[in-house]
């Protein structure tokens, strides 16, 4: 597989033989701010495959990419003026070798057909790859430990393992080159290589490798560490010796060949790229009009920044975020940026320690109300230091006594105001309210939030504009919470220690049904109802079976405020549908959609219920509120749960921002180098495929119309590659990227 063009290879590649430009053929067009052409190999025209454009002429370095139509056609529409690489790539093919290109001009091009079947699969997306790996049998279950099969004993069925083995692509794709490609395919391999994420001496991440090996060792040891990295070394082993993905990828068809993708490298200062960027924004999500051509804006997890594109000037940049390039720990990073209606960027904060010293010169010191029984919060639910968010410390190695934070950069005076408070933060979803609500995830006990409105007119005042609920279920049935917590059922059979869940077991405590009772867990995912006061939050652990939970403050929290759990149902046989539920979004209708770490999406209609609350609302009570999809894309190999796909969140367009349709739903396929836009009229997927650069692994997507007069020119969607380990990107050895990526849809693809 090709590697990307670094500037002396740019400059020294230009091969005018391998491409010619020509008169023309009168059906494809003359583009003057683009290149348009065919694509023929010795067997015909190629459909369905991408033409890439590439340039490092610009501030940073810019991509174009489009599909061919039935006749081979092209054309790559609003290119900056600039000299272009242009390459063919698809399925079936090897790299075509690049060829210069100016804009204006009309260039054929000479695909490649691939010499071997292998030669091919090499461009296959990852999960095509990962189909290949095989889990442990049904029977292996329970695990016996380190001196029988290998298997936690923790671990009580092949569903579970398969849900703690995912985590495993919460931080990177699995089945990538870079993944299967291991030099050494042993479990001795495997060992040294999760110990050693990174060679020494990388010059923006160094403070964080230690990070990725230490949890990617914790993972594997708690599941089992022998027969975890036996499965791996197998794996690769297999794929050494010449396994191959049973199915090929469809080459794009239908709508999938109007799909215009523009990048960008971004993701730090000019010259030093290669930050993790988690996530982005660029409008408020709730009137996507409101803010045309607004930088982008992503969270510089691990380098305390926040980055951002312009996508007018092709500039690129970062704001440094006081106290967290300081604190020098995993635990304190930004997280999940969010536009309010000002184009303030929003973001979540890890734990700072108490010992961190911010800008102002005071040390990061959890707030007194946040356990002072005045606060009427605090009277309910107090939150002393070290009670809230991951307890068991999985992502870092300090003290669990931290304080959560909350970040705010105003563009209009080029400021970052950083706030501490009482309950963890992680993701993030402003309420369709007058209050312009800011709800959070990533507290395991609590859900909190901030009234913007309430912040700016008492001057960012946080304990007169902050909140905060325990989760508690109306397990009593009586329509409201008991207001003395000395009564409630503890942890309603759940207990979670955070994110990674290979802490998360089965509790023991015996539930009263005439009591309330408050469950706990890692909440992820968040999203606000657009046709209601609710909020819907993605219970990640236990990852089997997880859940999701619904939230509605109430007029006068928090004796007001209310929870409701939903759990995939269990079936006959004692499985789960799908596992791990990560990602939450809400249409228009007030139907809720998870994403699952199983490759699967869920569509849950709370309307069709029959119990909400009393003693059986525990989880269980709604499977007929539930249905379930399976991402496009091959299975693993033993056929077990779900598909080799993965999900890290899910969007709904409720604006038609994309050019799909209001309501289509976005899936991220995080492990399959797409987008998945669900039309739920035809419940079938679009698959909106980045083949270059290979291994596009997002956590998030959003849309954007800068111009609802100009078509499909004036509307996208907006993503980002998100690998933690930035090298795992193709060409990201070479210090480029991470990439940002535009989806535009056109009316056919021809249209300029």
């Amino acid at each position: 597989m090709k590697k990307h063009l670094t500037r002396a290879l740019f400059a020294s590649t230009f091969l005018v033989g391998a491409g010619s430009a020509f008169a023309g053929d009168a059906s494809v067009p003359t583009v003057p701010n683009g290149i348009s052409g065919v694509v023929t190999s010795t067997a015909g025209p190629e459909a369905g495959v991408w033409v890439v454009a590439e340039t490092l002429d610009l501030s940073t370095r810019f991509m174009k990419v489009v599909v061919t139509d039935d006749q081979g056609r092209y054309v790559l529409p609003e290119l900056p003026k600039a000299n272009y690489k242009i390459f063919v790539r698809g399925y079936g093919l090897v790299d075509s070798t690049p060829v210069e290109s100016g804009i204006g001009k009309k260039l054929n091009l000479t695909a490649t057909i691939a010499p071997t079947k292998k030669a091919a699969a090499e461009y296959y997306p990852p999960n095509y790859w990962l189909s290949l790996m095989r889990m442990p049998a049904e029977n292996e279950f329970p695990g016996t430990g380190p001196k029988g099969n290998g298997i936690a004993p923790y671990i009580k069925t092949q569903q579970q393992y398969i849900g703690e083995f995912r985590i495993c692509i919460t931080c990177h794709s699995l089945g990538s080159k870079i993944t299967r490609d291991t030099p050494i395919p042993t479990v001795e391999g495997w060992l040294q290589r999760i110990q050693k994420t990174r060679p020494e001496g990388d010059p923006v991440l160094a403070g964080y490798h230690n990070y990725g090996s230490r949890r990617m060792l914790n993972q594997v040891t708690q599941m089992g560490i022998s027969r975890t990295l036996t499965i791996l070394a197998d794996w690769t082993k297999r794929v050494q010796d010449g396994d191959l993905p049973a199915q090929t990828p469809p080459r794009p068809s239908g709508v999938e060949r109007n799909i215009v993708l523009t990048e960008w490298d971004w993701g730090g200062i000019p010259g030093e790229m290669g930050r993790f960027m988690h996530d982005i924004t660029m409008t408020d999500r709730r009137n996507p009009v409101l803010l045309p051509e607004t930088k982008i804006y992503g969270a510089g997890v691990f380098t305390g920044t926040l980055g951002w594109l312009d996508p007018k000037t092709n500039e690129q940049n970062e704001v440094r975020i006081p106290g967290y390039q300081e604190a020098h720990d995993t635990d304190a990073f930004p997280h999940t940026p969010m536009i309010d209606q000002k184009g303030r960027v929003w973001n979540g904060g890890g734990k700072l320690d108490p010992l961190t010293k911010l800008e102002d010169g005071t040390l990061a010191t959890q707030p007194a109300y946040c356990a002072d029984p005045s606060n009427k919060y605090a009277k309910l639910f107090p939150i002393p230091m070290g009670t809230g968010g991951r307890e068991q410390k999985t992502w870092g190695t300090g003290p669990s006594d931290r304080t959560g934070t909350i970040i705010m950069y105003d563009p209009a005076d080029k400021k970052v105001y950083q706030h501490l408070i009482c309950f963890q933060t992680h993701h993030l979803n402003f309420a369709h309210n007058s209050d312009d609500t800011l709800y959070f995830s990533g507290d395991s006990k609590v859900i909190g939030w901030v009234d913007t409105k309430t912040y700016d007119a008492t001057k960012r005042d946080t304990q007169k504009s902050t909140g905060w609920c325990p989760m508690v279920l109306d397990t009593s049935g009586d329509g409201k919470i008991t207001q003395d917590r000395t009564t409630w059922n503890e942890q309603g059979g759940q207990v979670s220690g955070g994110e990674d869940g290979g802490a998360a077991k089965a509790g023991t405590a015996k539930m009263d049904p005439g009591k309330d009772t408050r469950i706990q867990g890692f909440m992820y995912g968040i999203e606000t109802d657009p046709s209601s006061t609710a909020v819907w939050l993605a219970k990640y652990t236990p990852t089997t079976p997880s859940g999701i939970v619904r939230f509605d403050r109430g007029a006068n929290p928090p004796e007001t405020c209310m929870n409701e759990l939903y759990e995939p149902p269990m079936q006959a046989n004692g499985k789960y549908p799908a596992l791990g539920a990560r990602g939450i979004t809400v249409d228009s209708k007030g139907v809720a959609w998870v994403s699952f770490s199983t490759g699967q999406m869920g569509k849950f209609d709370r309307s069709k219920c029959k119990v909400t609350k009393g003693p059986t609302a525990t989880g269980q009570q709604c499977p007929e509120g539930w249905k379930f999809f399976d991402a496009p894309g091959p299975k693993l190999a033993d056929g077990s749960i779900g598909t080799a796909d993965f999900h890290y969140v899910v969007w709904a367009d409720l604006y038609d921002t994309s050019g799909l349709g209001k309501d289509t739903i976005i899936l991220p396929g995080s492990n399959s180098d797409s987008l998945l836009a669900f039309n739920q009229q035809t419940e079938k997927f679009s698959i909106m495929r980045v083949p270059y650069p290979a291994a596009f692994y997002t956590r998030n997507v959003e849309g954007r119309i800068d111009d609802p007069k100009a078509g499909w020119k004036g509307r996208g969607l907006w993503s980002s590659f998100s690998h933690i380990p930035v090298w795992h990107q193709e060409g990201g050895d070479e210090g480029l990227g991470p990439t940002l990526v535009k989806f535009q849809v056109r009316p056919d693809p021809l249209a300029f």
